[in-house]
């Protein structure tokens, strides 16, 4: 039995498009023993998130990517083959929505083509298999290295020639044909859902919608045996998703938190700064010096938040507190943040913890492997300033 990685899965993050959660795709994908599953919705990354969970629950390799659909009416399937590469795509899909009224993505050509470095393009045909889209297809081999044709089984009664003809533009275009099966759910009893979902977008009825709906229940992730029935004759088709999903070798696991560095003052690391800010707070709060508990705990505090790289984060907030207080805009930091004694030092919160017990535990602790979360009020009226001055 041929192995087969499944790499275009549209999860109910498409809206009014997939009929399945991501977490219900990677479940049935594992059950199914595909190698691989990519996860590739419209104009959008919105579905990976759970879809990564959820793969690392099942033990299966999830392949982070999204579909574009460009502004010429052409689509691909882009999966980025490292961190850098889908730091391209983010910029890439944002660029394309800050660009287009909300709800849409302005995508051309020559923008994912900008954004092409490290990304494998996965070409999907039309309909129609015309000498305009090889021509188009030809045209774009010859301007990125990685660019792949997608050949799906539609089960239209001349799949078979389709095929063939798929096999043949890839072999003039040089586009690698890949085998996928479009897939819109993970099983085939939620092709009603997909069908009133398709209704909801288009504005009809299910009773008037007629070919506007898919004309079978075939849009669901398939066993490796099944595909390769399917693609028999055409099996480099299947192997190629296995090279493409080793080659994709990015996880969401590589993200963290990027702060910025600009609080920082030249010839200082952002520990260092924040540790002077924090003892200089202190002096503020207690003129006649800091009681021993108060020492105690900002020792405690500064010595966790260096050893998580914390330091940047708290360095943001206290800039963004600082010019609050400077524009005289009231601001109070709440929350778990009370019971920190650096967040008291810094101005952020006003609870003094001399006189409380304070459970540093609550708001920071190396088990939790995110940053703490501080929250902090601003007065509604001007609010507006600050959200600016962030900006």
């Amino acid at each position: 039995m041929t192995a087969y990685a499944e790499l275009q899965t549209t999860s109910n993050f498409s809206f009014l498009r997939g009929a399945s959660h991501a977490e219900e795709l990677v479940a049935q994908a594992k059950e199914l023993g595909l190698s691989a599953l990519g996860v590739c919705d419209r104009n959008t990354l919105a579905g990976v998130v759970r879809a990564h969970a959820a793969a690392k629950k099942h033990s299966l390799k999830l392949l982070v990517g999204a579909r574009l659909d460009l502004t010429d009416g052409t689509s691909f399937l882009c999966y980025p083959t490292d961190r850098a590469a889908y730091g391209r795509l983010s910029r890439l899909i944002s660029n394309g929505k800050a660009d287009a009224p909300k709800g849409e993505c302005h995508i051309t050509p020559a923008d994912m083509l900008a954004h092409a470095q490290g990304q494998i393009l996965i070409a999907l045909p039309p309909e129609e298999l015309s000498s305009a889209f090889e021509a188009h297809l030809t045209r774009l081999c010859g301007l990125h290295p990685d660019i792949y044709l997608a050949a799906c089984y539609r089960y239209q009664g001349r799949d078979r020639e389709r095929l063939a003809r798929l096999a043949q533009m890839s072999a003039r275009t040089g586009a690698p044909m890949v085998a996928v099966n479009d897939v819109l759910y993970h099983i085939p009893n939620r092709r009603p859902l997909q069908d009133v979902l398709t209704c909801i977008r288009e504005h009809v009825t299910v009773q008037i919608a007629g070919f506007l709906l898919a004309s079978n229940a075939e849009r669901y992730l398939k066993a490796p045996a099944e595909m390769t029935r399917l693609f028999k004759g055409f099996e480099p088709a299947l192997a190629r998703t296995l090279e493409i999903a080793d080659r994709c070798q990015f996880s969401l696991d590589e993200l963290k938190y990027e702060y910025p560095d600009e609080p920082v003052p030249p010839g200082k690391t952002p520990q260092q700064h924040l540790e002077d800010l924090t003892w200089a707070g202190a002096q503020t709060h207690y003129p006649n010096g800091a009681p021993d508990k108060v020492k105690t705990a900002l020792q405690k505090e500064l010595a966790l938040i260096k050893d998580l790289n914390y330091a940047p984060y708290f360095l943001t907030v206290h800039d963004i507190v600082a010019e609050a207080r400077r524009r005289d805009i009231l601001c109070q930091g709440r929350g778990s943040a009370a019971n920190s004694a650096v967040c008291y030092c810094l101005g952020v919160t006003s609870v003094n913890p001399n006189e409380i017990s304070l459970l540093f535990e609550r708001f920071l602790s190396k088990e939790r492997k995110e940053p703490p979360d501080i929250d902090v009020d601003f007065e509604h009226e001007r609010r507006e300033e600050i959200i600016q001055y962030v900006y």
